[in-house]
């Protein structure tokens, strides 16, 4: 195996959409990174959407917020959507919303979790979930098929695919040394 074969193995996870009790969006530049999740909902394969983050700029409109409104322009309606706005990386992404799923849901009614998110995320992803929600919950990576976002077969392709990728393996380092990753 070549090492862009490796490192698009390691980062790139892709289950098949499936029913569950919930589907986790992580924030993103592209709203369109809810496409996934809609999908999982217009088809009875999730009842609720849980959207959390902020985004990087202090006075941006929430990432969040974003995504709900484009949800529920696409007929998702306000009620099955659950909002974290604070979060600003993907350790408060898992934290922040550990409690709003206890309080609306609760843990005991969640066997099974879609995460939707960039392709090359998913990973860290996984392994921060992992690390931060109960043990006993099933999750399913489904990423975004937004041709904005980086790919598995054409992340290598440009200088910008490859400094992102190799800043997210840089970060599941950083994460690993911290603690915030479970072994996956």
């Amino acid at each position: 195996m070549n090492t862009r074969d490796a490192i698009t193995n390691l980062l790139f996870l892709k289950d098949e959409p499936t029913k569950v009790d919930l589907c986790c969006v992580l924030g993103s530049r592209f709203e369109t990174t809810m496409d996934g999740a809609i999908d999982l909902y217009r088809t009875q394969r999730a009842p609720k959407i849980l959207i959390t983050g902020h985004g990087p700029e202090e006075d941006q409109e929430k990432e969040a917020d974003l995504f709900a409104a484009y949800a529920q322009a696409q007929g998702i309606p306000a009620e099955d959507i659950l909002l974290e706005r604070e979060a600003r990386h993907t350790k408060d992404n898992f934290v922040l919303t550990k409690g709003i799923i206890q309080t609306a849901l609760g843990w005991d009614t969640i066997k099974k979790v879609a995460i939707v998110g960039k392709p090359f995320h998913m990973r860290r992803a996984l392994m921060t979930a992992r690390r931060f929600w109960p043990e006993h919950v099933e999750l399913i990576m489904l990423p975004s098929n937004d041709p904005r976002d980086l790919q598995p077969d054409t992340w290598w392709q440009s200088e910008w695919g490859r400094n992102r990728v190799m800043e997210e393996v840089r970060r599941i380092g950083e994460y690993a040394v911290k603690g915030d990753l479970a072994d996956y």
